[in-house]
């Protein structure tokens, strides 16, 4: 967990050097103190409720926890979840780590050897083969090896070559020492969050704690949309994805090391197979059973019909999610389900609303495993304890990257379905808080993970589980944001990957001599005002588009010109029918312009992305305008 050494929940007591250290107690308990003015007998009730529908069946649930592992094993499953498992073995596959740590930051790499450091030290004391140290790999002059675990921003001198080589410093102010709920802050995504972090320690900025008050009084964040637009969850091709998750882990490491915070992440749990086919079953199977029924099913066909029914009569209804509905009603409808949901036979118009927000929380609780993972369950739960609003959006926003997809779009069609049941608060009484102290038990409560909770901490870890359900309903759009200096490594890594450098006794040296020379070309080519290309299009049409490119010229402007000249000129139409609606106009929210192939594999473009900066940044990419997948086909 982010911050547990007994207990996934319970406050981490930070080095006593830290700066930020003083202020995770002061910061915490005015946290607490401000939610006194807020209910929670939400909370308490949802998990009475929970606790006699789980003692009829013989279950017991808690706030979650896992036993976590010993040193050495947990170091030597970050490394392998981290793409860095070679370096364990006494043959590295040299080349592929060493293109993924010449993509790191300074921080992000220290983060990276502490871990190795710590492993090979554990190795040793248990008198096994030793394995080879990272600074051996790369021919780095020796280093104690308590110094990297001591020294929070002493890497050796390789790390800091490839930091500077790779990384150009921006010399922006991160601190935002004033907070003020209500007015707008800027939210960088262009800078790693560890190295923001590590200049804010290093320039002891120390933010104001946040204090909790009403939905309506949280800070404002805006990302600053740079020339390459913002990229969202699901603008990336599924193997970019896979290489996103790699960097989150790591950047989320090194951010918690930089806060002094540890890290520690549970082993999955074994999944107990069942009989039933929709509540108690895995996600992934779930989701294997539907996309048989309905292909590309991203989140499982049952939630879907339960948000769906709640959406259409239950937004209204008082005390939704709150009031609970009769269990020996729930029961009996989640076996009609069991047996009706997939032969269409089951009513949804003859079930009380009441009933439906049961089902549903019933659905999250009865998942084999967390929603949030196992793995990861006591990390979101000790978000709580980072003093600063913004480095807790920051952790949260890195550990939704690193969930797995099926977990990650459920989570997302959630939050959607809460946002919308807040929205409708002066009709159905169910503030921002309600709605969060009510969910925060289906979420953080599991009856596979048992945990003990501290006497005198229950109120303290309900309210920081209510509140970390808050920000992720209020700064969903955000969480779901995957930050340009993510996307700008994984460019880095394409790139090094398919020129499949062979390293030799200088192979650092040559690195570095070829990302200089690639950064020259970069520059040279910023250097031209205009570019002509073409934009192919997909199955829509069998020409392409010349599009004359200037530093003006946006994604959303392509979109534009290629609608007008398909109604002007009368192109050859592929699928007319898909296109065009009932009065012969085509909407520009129907088309999406992709950037494939070159450092990326595919990628959806924001539609105010300046295409000449994109161009500089990938010219051996296409451009292909594609529809809209979420956008209603007619046929």
């Amino acid at each position: 967990s982010l911050s547990t050494r007994n207990c996934p929940c319970k406050m981490n007591h930070l080095p006593p050097k830290s700066p930020l250290a003083s202020l995770v107690s002061e910061g915490t308990n005015s946290r607490v103190e401000s939610l006194d003015n807020l209910s929670m007998d939400s909370f308490w009730l949802e998990v009475e409720n929970i606790k006699q529908s789980s003692e009829a069946e013989q279950e017991e649930c808690s706030l979650a926890d896992v036993k976590t592992q010993e040193e050495g094993e947990a170091e030597a499953d970050w490394l392998q979840d981290a793409g860095l498992s070679d370096l364990l073995g006494d043959r590295a596959s040299e080349n592929e780590n060493i293109v993924l740590l010449s993509t790191l930051t300074k921080t992000q790499a220290a983060a990276v050897q502490r871990r190795l450091d710590t492993y090979s030290r554990s190795r040793r004391r248990k008198n096994k083969h030793p394995v080879r140290d990272v600074r051996d790999i790369f021919g780095v002059v020796n280093s104690e090896d308590t110094a990297a675990e001591k020294k929070e921003s002493c890497p050796d001198q390789l790390w800091h070559n490839l930091r500077t080589s790779n990384v150009q410093r921006k010399t922006q102010d991160y601190s935002c020492t004033v907070r003020n709920p209500g007015k707008e802050e800027v939210f960088n995504m262009d800078v790693a969050y560890s190295e923001q972090a590590a200049v804010l320690l290093k320039g002891s900025f120390l933010s104001e704690s946040r204090k909790l008050k009403d939905g309506n009084a949280l800070t404002k964040f805006k990302i600053p949309k740079g020339r390459l637009g913002v990229t969202k969850v699901g603008d990336l091709s599924a193997q970019d994805m896979k290489k996103i998750l790699t960097l989150a882990l790591i950047e989320l490491t090194a951010l918690c090391d930089i806060l002094g915070f540890d890290l520690k992440r549970n082993k999955a749990a074994k999944l107990k197979t069942t009989e039933k086919r929709l509540f108690g079953v895995p996600l992934n199977t779930l989701l294997e059973n539907d996309q048989k029924l309905l292909p590309n099913t991203k989140v499982p066909l049952l939630l879907q019909a339960l948000l769906s029914c709640l959406e259409k009569r239950g937004l209204e209804t008082e005390g939704i999610l709150r009031v609970s509905g009769s269990q020996t009603r729930i029961k009996c409808l989640e076996q009609k389900l069991e047996r009706d949901f997939y032969t269409g036979l089951f009513r949804w118009d003859e079930v009380h609303q009441n009933d439906v927000s049961g089902l549903l929380k019933r659905f999250i609780r009865e998942l084999p495993a967390p929603l949030l993972t196992a793995e990861y369950l006591p990390a979101f739960a000790a978000v709580q304890n980072i003093p600063d609003l913004k480095q807790r959006l920051q952790a949260l926003n890195l550990l939704i990257l690193i969930l797995p997809e099926p977990n990650r779009n459920t989570l997302k069609a959630l939050l959607e379905f809460l946002s919308k049941v807040v929205a409708r608060e002066n009709n159905n009484k169910m503030n921002l808080w309600n709605v969060s102290t009510v969910m925060a038990p289906n979420l953080f409560m599991h009856k596979g993970l048992p945990n003990k909770i501290p006497e005198g901490k229950e109120k303290q870890l309900a309210e920081g589980a209510a509140d970390v359900v808050r920000m992720m309903i209020h700064y969903q759009d955000l969480l779901w944001t995957v930050s340009s200096f993510l996307v700008a490594q994984v460019r880095r890594l394409n790139e090094s990957n398919s020129k499949r450098y062979q390293f030799c006794d200088k192979r650092i040296r040559n690195l570095l001599r070829k990302i200089h020379a690639d950064k020259d070309k970069v520059e040279k080519n910023q250097a031209e005002p205009s570019k002509i290309v073409k934009v192919h299009t997909s199955l829509l049409l069998k020409d392409s588009l010349e599009v004359h490119l200037n530093n003006a010229t946006r994604v959303a402007d392509v979109l534009r010109q290629f609608q007008k000249n398909l109604c002007q000129n009368g192109w050859n139409i592929v699928n007319t029918v898909s296109l065009l609606k009932c009065n012969n106009s085509m909407e520009c929210t129907n088309l999406l312009l992709y950037e494939v192939g070159g450092n990326i594999g595919e990628h959806c473009l924001d539609p105010d992305t300046y295409l000449l900066d994109l161009y500089h940044v990938n010219p051996h990419a296409e451009w292909i305008i594609k529809q809209n997948p979420s956008y209603p086909r007619v046929f």
